[in-house]
């Protein structure tokens, strides 16, 4: 729990909250259809027990797994506030990734959060999830550092799905970065900011390390180029899941300061751009992009679309979004999603 101490200070209020909302024994609330499945589950992928929430208002529709962000960032707590219209028209799996919320033990061995394993773990938990509902193929949506899990993962295994939602895709680290420090830095000299620009200036350009990065993202998120909600109104949303317990919660924001420290400075992870080395997917691909993002820049993902070769393509902007357009523009991201069910 190391990185836990870093905002010791400023949690107390929250953990008071935790302690208040969240319950000892975990679940997740029943549906009252009768055809409805809701369950957390714990299964075993890579070797370690990872967790996963189960929930639809019919079981025999086709199986929407979300890959959430980060890694670190993991998605379920939020999924009683997202998914009320998705669950009637997908099975919806969230899935705590190692070292994130559930599946964040505190003996977790930070060393396997490798790109390799992730992968391995999620097709893992795609075959277990395409058995268990007895359909050849699932839905896919990623978000973010899950945009990139999920590219590969329909690179590499196409036949295992019925299309691939990304949303706010990874598509070049490094490039990205250089547009996003221009932006701000402009944003800062727009605005004045004489306290940010010089904490930017301190920073300076990147390449950044992890810490660099965390405080280099602070002050994007004051100007909009990141979350589209506060952090005060995520957390107030994420403390009433039933799904986690106050221990759990700890456990979530653990994987969340974590971040993606252990694959930061892994050179390959800046290296990459898939311009070049995904040039084209066999399934149908949707882009969703936030016009304000500046953690993913719209300008990137436009060029990635326009190049990328797929069966089907879309490119769906969120105009009054940025990096989180399910959170900023909640009720178009939902109908967008089950539009794509009847493309």
């Amino acid at each position: 729990m190391k990185y836990l101490k870093i905002f010791i200070g400023s949690l107390i209020v929250l953990l008071i909250s935790l302690v208040i909302y969240s319950g000892i024994f975990p679940s997740t609330e029943a549906v009252s259809e009768e055809r409805g499945i809701a369950k957390l589950k714990k299964v075993e992928l890579g070797g370690m027990n990872q967790w996963i929430s189960i929930r639809g208002k019919d079981k025999n529709n086709p199986v929407l797994l979300w890959l959430h962000g980060g890694p670190g960032l993991a998605q379920m707590p939020l999924a009683h506030y997202l998914d009320g219209e998705l669950e009637k028209e997908f099975v919806v799996v969230h899935w705590d990734q190692r070292g994130a919320g559930k599946s964040n033990p505190l003996d977790f061995d930070e060393s396997t959060m490798t790109e390799e394993q992730f992968l391995s773990d999620a097709i893992e938990l795609v075959n277990y999830l395409r058995y268990s509902f007895d359909d050849e193929k699932i839905y896919l949506l990623g978000h973010s550092w899950g945009s990139k899990l999920g590219l590969e993962l329909v690179n590499l295994y196409p036949e295992d799905f019925y299309a691939f939602i990304s949303v706010t895709q990874i598509v070049d680290v490094q490039e990205g970065l250089d547009i996003s420090y221009e932006w701000l830095k402009n944003k800062l000299e727009e605005n004045g900011d004489r306290r940010n620009i010089e904490k930017l200036e301190k920073i300076g350009p990147p390449p950044y390390t992890i810490s660099q990065y965390r405080n280099f993202a602070g002050i994007m998120v004051k100007y909009g180029g990141n979350i589209d909600v506060g952090k005060e109104e995520l957390i107030a949303i994420g403390i009433q899941a039933p799904e986690y317990t106050f221990l759990e919660y700890i456990q979530w924001l653990d994987g969340a300061l974590r971040h993606a420290g252990p694959i930061w400075d892994v050179s390959e992870e800046h290296d990459i751009d898939y311009r070049k080395e995904i040039t084209s997917v066999d399934v149908p691909i949707y882009f969703f992009a936030g016009r304000n993002d500046y953690t993913t820049p719209l300008v990137l993902i436009e060029d990635y679309f326009e190049r990328i070769e797929a069966p089907k393509k879309e490119l769906i902007i969120f105009e009054n979004s940025a990096h989180t357009p399910f959170l900023g523009e909640r009720e178009k991201f939902y109908k967008e999603v089950i539009n794509i069910k009847y493309r």
